[in-house]
């Protein structure tokens, strides 16, 4: 009999703990869920104020767990998404530079529009630099930072779009025009995304 009542208490013991782990491992889960689901609403919501809230949904809700529900996060991301966007760009438009049987014309656009990624690239690195120092100052070096960053974001957007402008000519291979305007425009997109998520944090924080 003592052996069986150790036994059953023993089983007792075993079951409880079973259950109280299995009620821990499923609030964790169901807490980990519900944060989640708020991270990625909190971008969607933060989106639909953008001018391309599809793109700038789809771009930054791979970085939820990251962001969370930060203001600042959520546009310093869409900064380092849209730097890393150009820096790809930049590298595919000096190859397509090379390429054989370029008209002189598309040779001058392409060496133009390089240029203008170049310092598209660099305003958006300063911005970057200039967004990780955001808040360890006071107030009114707050206010004088972001109108920094503003303006070097709005100076890669004017530089993106000054590239596709170089491509509206009529006589350039129609296939090289495609490639071009489709990566600049999808680089300019994000930087006007960027560009609103940080209007946005800079109202919010002010």
């Amino acid at each position: 009999m003592e052996y069986s009542s150790s036994s059953k208490h023993l089983v007792t013991f075993l079951l409880t703990t079973l259950l109280i782990t299995s009620h821990q491992i499923y609030s964790t889960t169901a807490s980990r869920n519900l944060q989640a689901k708020t991270n990625t609403e909190f971008i969607r919501t933060s989106c639909v104020g953008t001018t391309y809230p599809k793109l700038c949904f789809s771009s930054l809700s791979t970085h939820a767990s990251t962001i969370k529900t930060s203001p600042q996060l959520l546009a310093s991301t869409a900064l380092s998404v849209t730097l890393s966007s150009a820096k790809t760009t930049s590298s595919v438009m000096v190859k397509l530079s090379s390429s054989h049987g370029l008209k002189p014309r598309e040779v001058e656009a392409m060496k133009d529009c390089i240029d203008e990624l170049s310092d598209s690239v660099d305003e958006l690195k300063q911005s970057m630099g200039e967004m990780s120092q955001l808040g360890k100052g006071n107030s009114a070096d707050f206010k004088l930072m972001i109108n920094d960053i503003q303006t070097w974001v709005s100076a890669a957007l004017t530089d993106e779009n000054t590239c596709t402008d170089g491509f509206e000519d009529k006589s350039m291979n129609g296939n090289l025009k495609t490639v071009v305007r489709g990566r600049i425009v999808n680089v300019a997109q994000l930087t006007s995304n960027a560009l609103a998520l940080i209007n946005r944090y800079a109202l919010i924080h002010g």
